[in-house]
C-alpha cells in the first residue's frame, strides 16, 4: 500500500511552527503533495526542517511570500516535472508532478477568485488551460493522482451553506459545472468513491466566526484520480483533526503500485 497525502499549509513557515514537521514523521506519508508554501526555493531547500527520510521537490512562485507547490516522497521519483509549461501559471508556482514507475502524483494549487473580478478571471483561465494541459499529460501518464486545492466545491453537500454561497467564488454554477466536466473527462473524485452522499466533510474553514469549531467549511481540496488509477484506490480520507493551517490534509491509499 502506498499513501498519498495532500495539504494546503497556507505558509510553510507558519505550519512548521505549529508542528508540521513532527506530524509528517508520525503520519509518515509515502508521498506528500503540498500547496501554498509562500516560500522561495532557496529557503525551502536550506532553511526548513523536513524529516530526512524524504526527497523534496519545490516549485516556488516568482513573487515572494506567494503560492508555491511541492512534493515530498520516500522513494526517489523517476522524473519531476516543474510547472505546466504556461509561463503565467509557472511564475505563480501552481503545478508540480513526480513520476513513480507507471503512476504519477501531481500537486496543484488553483487560483482563488475571492479577491475580485480580476483574480476570478485568472482562475477561470487557469481552469480552462489546466483542463487542456492535463489531457495532454494523460496521454503519456494515464495513471495519475492530482492532489491539491482546486478552490471549488462540487456539490451542495460539499459546503456548509449552499444557499447563502450560491453566488460566491468557489461555488459558482459554472465552476461546479467545470468539476463535473473534469470528472466526466476521465477522472474520479476519490473521496466520493468511498463516501458518496455523506455531508459535513470539509477541508477548509474560514478563520472568522469560529468556523472550524462549528464545522462551517468547504470541501475544496481533492485527490482526483484518473480512471486508469481508480481501481487501485482502497480508501480516501479527510483529516479535520490535523490543524496546522486553515485547510486540513487529505489521505489516499493505493494498492498494487
Amino acid at each position: 500500500m502506498i499513501s498519498v497525502w495532500s495539504y494546503n499549509v497556507n505558509g510553510i513557515r507558519s505550519a512548521l511552527t505549529k508542528g508540521l514537521g513532527n506530524w509528517i514523521e508520525v503520519a509518515s506519508p509515502d508521498v506528500l503533495c503540498l500547496q501554498e508554501l509562500k516560500a522561495q526555493q532557496a529557503d525551502l531547500m536550506n532553511e526548513f526542517r523536513i524529516p530526512e527520510a524524504y526527497y523534496r521537490y519545490w516549485h516556488s512562485a516568482a513573487k515572494k511570500g506567494y503560492s508555491g507547490v511541492g512534493i515530498l516522497s520516500k522513494a526517489e521519483p523517476d522524473h519531476v516535472e516543474y510547472g505546466c509549461g504556461i509561463k503565467k501559471y509557472d511564475d505563480e508556482g501552481r503545478v508540480i508532478r513526480a513520476d513513480f514507475g507507471d503512476w504519477s502524483a501531481m500537486s496543484v494549487y488553483f487560483p482563488s477568485g475571492t479577491t475580485g473580478d480580476v483574480r476570478q478571471s485568472v482562475k477561470e483561465e487557469f481552469m480552462y488551460d489546466f483542463f487542456e494541459y492535463i489531457h495532454r499529460v494523460l496521454k503519456e501518464r494515464p495513471r495519475i493522482v492530482i492532489s491539491g486545492d482546486f478552490n471549488i466545491c462540487h456539490r451542495e453537500i460539499d459546503i456548509h451553506n449552499p444557499v447563502a454561497n450560491k453566488n460566491s467564488s468557489g461555488f459558482l454554477p459554472h465552476e461546479r459545472d467545470w468539476i463535473t466536466k473534469f470528472l466526466d473527462s476521465g477522472f474520479r473524485d476519490s473521496f466520493r468513491m468511498f463516501h458518496d452522499g455523506e455531508a459535513g466533510h470539509y477541508s477548509w474553514w474560514s478563520f472568522r466566526a469560529n468556523s472550524r469549531n462549528n464545522n462551517k467549511g468547504w470541501r475544496i481540496d481533492y485527490h482526483m484520480v484518473s480512471n486508469e488509477l481508480a481501481g487501485r484506490c482502497t480508501e480516501s480520507l479527510i483529516h479535520p483533526d490535523v490543524k496546522h493551517a486553515d485547510h486540513c490534509p487529505l489521505e489516499l491509499r493505493l494498492s498494487g503500485t
